[in-house]
C-alpha cells in the first residue's frame, strides 16, 4: 500500500478539492459514419470533447468519427470512450 493510500489520500480526493467535476460517466448517443453508437464518458471528458470540435470548427459526432476513424486502424484497436479520453489527453499534452 502506497504512503498516500496509507494515510487515506487519493487521486480522487485532490479532484474534488480541485474544483474537478468527478461525476460518474454519462452515456450519450451519436452518429458515427452512418451508425448509431454510444459512448460512455465523465463529464470533464464530455466538456473538452465538446471544446475540442468548437476549436477545430467541426460538430462533435464528426470530430468522434475522426478519432474513431484513426482507432480502428491501430492493430489491437481501444474501446471508442478510450480513445477519446487519449486523443483529448494528447491534444492537452501537446498544447503545454
Amino acid at each position: 500500500m502506497s504512503r498516500g493510500a496509507a494515510a487515506g489520500a487519493s487521486a480522487f480526493d485532490g479532484a474534488q478539492k480541485s474544483g474537478v467535476d468527478v461525476a460518474g460517466p454519462v452515456k450519450r448517443s451519436m452518429m458515427i459514419a452512418g451508425h448509431a453508437t454510444s459512448i460512455s464518458l465523465e463529464p470533464v471528458f464530455w466538456d473538452a470533447l465538446r471544446d475540442a470540435a468548437e476549436m477545430e470548427r467541426v460538430p462533435l459526432n464528426a470530430l468522434v468519427a475522426r478519432i474513431d476513424a484513426a482507432r480502428v486502424e491501430a492493430s489491437d484497436p481501444a474501446n471508442l470512450a478510450s480513445a477519446i479520453r487519449v486523443w483529448l489527453f494528447e491534444r492537452a499534452r501537446s498544447q503545454d
